[in-house]
């Protein structure tokens, strides 16, 4: 007998013979069960390409004066090229209920730790890092043409004051429409516990699923402000280690580390997509599952079949909140029909 896992590598075969692969398709077989190391490696890849962030790479000769660096490099002065697009593959499966996803992608770096703490054996410091990220933005009610993740990337705050420029991207519609669904996984404070941050996009940016703040400054002085000290500057301190114990209750140890950041575990419509990820041999992999149907008008629904293929965006943070790598093609995800469906081939 013919096992699941082979039936589904002869649907794909028996697809493409029958129809022209769509490059800028991301195709998802169903499976009876949630998928294993063996599924994602037989799965059908599809390789979407991110532009236009900051490559955050190891310094490689730490202990030259920086000034000297300044002076004798012509891109300080001339501007540096933009670095190089990230490639990221993405693969899909679903089953009864749910969607998985599983995305893997190059990062030299493993930045999961967002303002972590360190004690030097004096004092506490913060490091003053940022931390990787992933976004997927769906159009939700597939009523944008051609959809990618322009539709909710807008300059905001922005003015010019002779040579000088300001403003920052900020996601948000450019006027009221149907409402973006945004999965935001952070690595280090959803990455942690297990979870991407479900979200959603309108006129007024993003907003989530289930309203407050879920991520806190694990810091003292942001408890209990003195003078001039500002939070994770020096002088300030954690509240708690990685495990949860109070700081000030124990003596810490040279080379103790504590989590620049505290996460309120999700509930409700904001805890609907659970995330594992782990970065190995410089790669991030992260795998996605969502409920196919949530039942929530924030939500992006999933079925199967052409009509119901739904067109989305992806973007890539690298120890950075703002200066991020986008999708720049229209991309779409089609739930395959089962082998057998009279629906199979269009």
């Amino acid at each position: 007998m013919l096992t699941l896992r082979l039936l589904s590598l002869i649907f794909v075969l028996f697809l493409c013979a029958c129809t022209d692969m769509d490059p800028d398709r991301l195709y998802a077989v169903r499976l009876d069960h949630a998928p294993d190391t063996k599924d994602w490696n037989a799965a059908l890849p599809k390789t979407v390409t991110v532009k236009g962030g900051r490559l955050n790479k190891v310094d490689p000769l730490p202990e030259i004066d920086k000034d000297t660096v300044h002076t004798s490099t012509a891109s300080c002065h001339h501007g540096s090229s933009l670095p190089d697009p990230i490639a990221i593959d993405l693969r899909a499966f679903y089953t009864e209920k749910d969607l998985y996803l599983r995305l893997t992608w190059a990062d030299p770096s493993q930045d999961d730790n967002m303002r972590g703490w360190d004690y030097d054996g004096e004092m506490w410091r913060s490091n003053g890092d940022f931390e990787d990220g992933l976004g997927i933005i769906w159009d939700t009610e597939r009523k944008y043409s051609e959809f990618t993740c322009a539709y909710a990337c807008h300059l905001d705050d922005f003015g010019v004051s002779g040579q000088s420029f300001r403003g920052h991207n900020r996601m948000k519609l450019a006027k009221q429409g149907p409402l973006l669904d945004l999965w935001n996984w952070k690595a280090g404070r959803t990455g942690r516990l297990s979870f991407a941050d479900d979200r959603y996009v309108d006129k007024d940016g993003m907003h989530g699923d289930l309203p407050g703040e879920i991520f806190h400054p694990n810091s003292l002085r942001q408890v209990q402000p003195e003078g001039k000290v500002e939070v994770f500057a020096e002088g300030d301190r954690p509240l708690y280690d990685f495990d949860g114990n109070v700081v000030d209750a124990q003596i810490p140890t040279i080379f103790s580390r504590a989590p620049g950041y505290l996460t309120d575990r999700p509930s409700g419509d904001r805890a609907d997509v659970i995330a594992r990820s782990f970065w190995r041999d410089g790669r991030w992999t992260v795998i996605l599952r969502r409920a196919l149907n949530t039942g929530s008008p924030r939500d992006a629904q999933f079925s199967t079949g052409e009509a119901s293929a739904i067109s989305f965006g992806i973007s890539l943070m690298d120890n950075s909140l703002y200066e991020h790598y986008a999708s720049t093609v229209s991309q779409t995800l089609l739930l395959l029909p089962p082998a057998g469906n009279a629906a199979l081939v269009k």
